[in-house]
């Protein structure tokens, strides 16, 4: 089944008949894997134990292995917007930054089309440097060229709500005003697949509107949108399908409503 997935996603655009729905991630049977480092009780600072640990492959003192992700399997179409809900801790994030291939799969596989766009709360920006410098740079970073960057930019000041704090260094930002930045910034190119972590839930009403607005048509214009966040009524208004994660486990998939009404009685 993922071989026949693969070849649909490399087939491109033109490919697939119509009615039929292109799958953009297949993700197969995922395992993550990573080491947390002092974890465990602190060891006497001994270097020739240590050595011999290493040199018989024997883990590092200290090292503790977190099994974040449990053999998830699902697939993503175009023109979807999928929620990732769960509680903290539960590998939504890590799920994220698996699909976008900024985390190594210990076992099974992602596979998806194109190069998939992260947008998390922490996405760097340099904050030394002013907001319309950050846009120029962002910009460019998705392969726009100066041209598309020029004329894209006044769109993402004014959907940013910056005003005339775009000329002012990063680190004078609140944590909500670079949100809303990243934001922007990322949704002034259509994307395969974009993937928003938490980036709405540090802004206002109307900005939050604005931004779920915005994802219904990066959705409508045949990308793939997967939103994770802590608010049942943003996924519920913006999305069509939702995905619960607990305890590093594909717990329920289906359509939004369904989803988070078990979610909620499992609270």
């Amino acid at each position: 089944m993922v071989v026949a997935e693969r070849e649909k996603q490399r087939a491109g655009k033109q490919s697939a008949p119509a009615g039929e729905r292109r799958p953009t991630v297949v993700v197969d049977n995922l395992h993550v894997v990573y080491r947390v480092y002092g974890a465990g009780k602190q060891n006497n600072g001994n270097a020739a134990s240590a050595l011999g640990r290493l040199l018989r492959g024997a883990k590092p003192a200290g090292v503790r292995e977190v099994h974040a992700l449990k053999g998830i399997s699902f697939v993503a179409y175009e023109g979807e917007a999928i929620g990732v809900i769960g509680r903290n801790g539960s590998g939504k994030s890590t799920l994220m930054r698996a699909i976008a291939g900024l985390l190594p799969a210990h076992k099974g596989a992602v596979y998806a089309q194109g190069q998939p766009s992260f947008l998390g709360v922490n996405a760097a920006l340099i904050s030394g440097l002013s907001g319309s410098r950050n846009i120029e740079l962002g910009c460019l970073a998705m392969g726009m060229t100066r041209e598309e960057m020029k004329a894209k930019r006044d769109e993402i000041v004014e959907f940013s709500g910056l005003g005339e704090f775009i000329d002012m260094p990063m680190r004078t930002y609140s944590s909500g005003m670079g949100a809303r930045l990243r934001f922007a910034i990322a949704a002034a190119k259509t994307h395969d697949v974009l993937l928003v972590d938490e980036a709405l839930a540090t802004g206002d009403k109307e900005f939050r509107k604005k931004s779920e607005q915005r994802i219904r048509e990066l959705r409508d214009a045949a990308g793939t949108v997967f939103l994770v966040s802590h608010s049942m009524k943003s996924i519920t208004d913006t999305c069509d399908r939702t995905i619960w994660v607990d305890n590093g486990k594909l717990r329920m998939d289906g359509p939004t409503k369904e989803v988070v009404k078990a979610y909620l009685a499992d609270a």
